[in-house]
């Protein structure tokens, strides 16, 4: 027992034993009582949150106390820019589906000299002042631009028109989906291609029965963005085919329009696009969150 005892001793009287007793020892924190650290992240993120919500929650506190609501969403303004920018941006989202899926593609699965360029170049309208965008459309297929006898010969008028609108959306819309579907392939597993080969799967049927729904979360994401960017668009718009209402006034273009004579119009058309937004950004959560689920499982 004396032994033990001495032994005890002289662990406890050790330099190491000692040092470590003299170290302060950090105060137990209360619970539930916040740190300056948390206290400023909170505020950053109130600032944040009311600067993107008093803006909408003023158009709709403008909106919804109106007897009249009902009117103004039937009046022609209101009617024929809803129409146009519905079909035009749909047409929009098709045409960067279907040409922007190939490119995304050969982007992300391929290597040849000046790949970096026209990645770059692909996603230059990103950056791009719209005002810029429009001048660009119109200098190349305008009456007076670099393309436009040769479309007046063929009896083709691009400027002014409601292709101009389609085209002014693809130039500014089409990169956000390229973007997106080329991350969604480059960051599919070529382990399930390489296995489909090997079952005898054909190129085109492991496209789209493997690359695709791995790639799908991604393909969804870009194609929402490029349809929401589509809808908005308003400066290459109203440079290259102008406000013609039925024709080329789209719903930013109306708004704008009307803010001079019809504020109760600017208001819904405003309102709508909102609520168009936020339902799409909604089912989009949804819909990813749904396809993210089995393809983690998979993997």
């Amino acid at each position: 027992m004396q032994a033990d005892t001495g032994v005890t001793r002289s662990a406890s009287s050790s330099p190491a034993a000692s040092i470590e007793q003299s170290r302060p020892r950090p105060r137990a924190r209360r619970p539930g009582r916040p740190t300056p650290g948390l206290i400023l992240l909170s505020l950053a993120a109130g600032l944040f949150t009311l600067v993107i919500l008093l803006p909408v929650l003023a158009i709709f506190l403008r909106v919804l106390p109106q007897d009249t609501l009902w009117q103004v969403m039937q009046r022609p303004l209101v009617i024929e820019a809803l129409r146009l920018s519905l079909m035009t941006s749909l047409l929009t989202l098709a045409l960067s589906i279907g040409l922007g899926t190939p490119l995304a593609y050969l982007l992300a699965r391929h290597r040849f000299p000046g790949q970096t360029a026209l990645d770059s170049l692909i996603e230059l309208p990103m950056v791009l002042p719209p005002a810029v965008a429009g001048i660009g459309l119109l200098m190349a297929f305008g009456r007076r631009g670099l393309f436009g006898p040769l479309l007046a010969s063929m009896g083709l008028t691009i400027g002014f028109t409601t292709a101009a609108v389609v085209l002014a959306q693809f130039f500014v819309a089409a990169p956000f989906y390229v973007r997106a579907a080329r991350s969604g392939f480059l960051g599919g597993d070529r382990e399930l291609e390489h296995v489909a080969h090997t079952l005898g799967v054909s190129p085109w049927a492991t496209f789209w029965r493997v690359t695709v729904p791995v790639a799908m979360p991604s393909l969804l994401g870009g194609a929402v963005m490029c349809w929401a960017r589509a809808l908005g668009e308003f400066g290459a718009t109203i440079m290259f085919a102008g406000s013609f209402q039925g024709r080329t006034q789209t719903m930013p273009l109306a708004i704008y329009a009307a803010l001079e004579a019809d504020l109760d119009a600017a208001l819904v058309l405003s309102a709508i696009l909102v609520v168009v937004s936020f339902a799409v950004l909604i089912a989009l959560r949804g819909v990813v969150g749904r396809r993210l689920v089995p393809v983690i499982s998979d993997a």
